[in-house]
């Protein structure tokens, strides 16, 4: 069989020659292949899935070995040599899966990309594609792929994660030269893929150079939306959404509004747009669960609250405070009070309004809530009872807060400990807080240093420039 196959690939005047040599015709080759894999099949049938994945390897390894260098094109056209090869190389690795042994159906995913079996295009894709999703999810650890088989300047995966991109980026490019139809599931696994390795810039790159017409606009514009604001750039997120939300067709959808207030809440100069889009929201929310109608009411809070912040009328800052507020309110209603950012916003806006009692009693609830974990709500908390002069009060809470908190992530709380301090008189014990504060925030410059966290530098860059401010005061005041 393998003189007969190595025969049939060799050029016509070898194998001419070579025909006298060889003791079978590749048709009778073909029918005892393909009894081979009929035999797979059957054990396959019967749950013997270590027979079947044997039986298959028999085919591949003898058409391997007869050919190492690969299949030459219209090899066993004649006839169903090339269907049966086919057939084996795309079920081996299925056979060892139920065999449970995630090694060697690597190893056979591998086998079936790396030599050359004469797959048409959409054959090797979908192997690609299985091989992919295999390595994402099985669990098992992949044997990084033979060193001696690669080109020196070629890219190696060292893991499971990294091969599974590096497959799925493959897909999407041949998606994008139009030589295969792009199959919509393999931007959902290599979307988790890079969620999962901190890539989701890469995720916007590959979309971006894809074509019009090979993936749909609205989900295109939604995943780069999603993929700026998640990569910290709210203003290219929000400008895909504007585009995506001006089509009739798409301008009530509902996450790309929540989302688009959410972003507009937090810049000033687009709080108009922020409003308008939480409206839409807040209508397109009507007839659907109540948790989505309390966020969207939430967001119209947040963004009438800083709308109100920046009018120079006293009527109109009432005016809309108190909308912000009646939002709020319904957002907590809504969420059944579940929702932390709603609570926070409710809380905010009591205070804001002078309406300590209620800011403090959803304060008290929001630490509850999150089971002490989430510094916001003690910081808030504290901060409430400071603006109601209960300063010892508010230390109390600020103190306990640093118990259940890491030292090095304890830079507000004790920024706020120090001003209670302040507030109190106790200037010497502030200067001692403001010295630990210095400490943390030293340390953390190191370590974000070597680590691409812009905002949090600059975060705490910012900080230490107040810190310094408000010791500066303490010393004059001591003096």
């Amino acid at each position: 069989m393998k003189i007969t196959i190595a025969a049939r690939g060799e050029t016509r005047k070898r194998r001419l020659q070579n025909y006298a040599t060889s003791a079978m015709s590749i048709h009778a080759v073909s029918l005892l292949l393909e009894s081979n894999f009929l035999k797979a099949k059957s054990f396959q049938a019967l749950g013997r899935y270590k027979e079947a994945a044997q039986s298959c390897s028999v085919i591949l390894d003898i058409v391997e070995s007869s050919l190492p260098e690969g299949l030459p094109e219209n090899f066993g056209a004649d006839c169903k040599l090339q269907e049966t090869l086919t057939k084996a190389v795309k079920l081996l690795p299925e056979l060892w899966k139920l065999v449970e042994s995630p090694r060697e159906s690597i190893l056979s995913y591998r086998r079936a990309l790396l030599h050359q079996w004469n797959l048409d295009a959409q054959t090797i894709a979908n192997i690609e594609k299985e091989f992919a999703i295999f390595l994402l999810y099985s669990g098992a650890e992949a044997i990084p792929p033979n060193l001696r088989s690669q080109i020196d300047s070629s890219f190696v995966p060292k893991n499971n994660i990294e091969e599974a991109i590096l497959l799925l980026i493959i897909l999407l490019r041949k998606a994008s030269l139009m030589k295969i139809e792009l199959d919509p599931s393999i931007l959902d696994h290599f979307t988790y893929a890079l969620s999962i390795s901190g890539g989701i810039g890469a995720l916007a790159n590959q979309l971006e150079e894809l074509l019009p017409g090979i993936l749909d606009r609205k989900e295109r514009y939604d995943i780069l939306a999603l993929c700026h604001h998640s990569e910290g750039d709210d203003l290219d997120a929000l400008d895909r959404w504007q585009k995506l939300l001006k089509s009739h067709s798409d301008s009530t959808y509902l996450r790309g509004l929540l989302f688009a207030s959410k972003i507009c809440g937090g810049i000033s100069k687009h709080v108009e747009d922020g409003i308008s889009f939480a409206r839409r929201a807040v209508e397109g929310s009507h007839r659907r669960c109540d948790r989505l109608a309390g966020v969207a009411n939430c967001m119209l809070g947040i963004s009438l609250s800083l709308k109100s912040g920046s009018v120079l009328s006293d009527s109109e800052r009432v005016e809309g405070q108190s909308e912000a507020l009646a939002a709020l309110e319904i957002a907590g209603r809504m969420t059944k009070l579940n929702d932390f950012i709603s609570v926070y916003q409710l809380c905010l806006q009591y205070a804001e309004q002078r309406k300590l009692d209620s800011a403090l009693h959803h304060a008290k609830y929001l630490v509850k809530l999150e089971g002490g974990s989430n510094l916001k709500g003690w910081i808030l908390l504290s901060r409430i009872l400071s603006a109601d002069k209960r300063y010892l009060d508010a230390e109390t809470i600020v103190n306990a807060a640093l118990d259940q908190t890491g030292v090095w992530n304890q830079e507000e709380l004790l920024r706020t400990k120090a001003k209670l301090q302040i507030a109190q008189g106790l200037m010497k014990w502030a200067i001692e807080t403001f010295s630990r504060l210095f400490a943390v925030l030293q340390v953390q410059s190191k370590s974000f240093a070597s680590e691409k966290k812009k905002d949090r530098r600059n975060h705490n860059k910012n900080l230490e420039m107040e810190t310094w401010h408000d010791l500066a005061s303490v010393y004059i005041s001591l003096s």
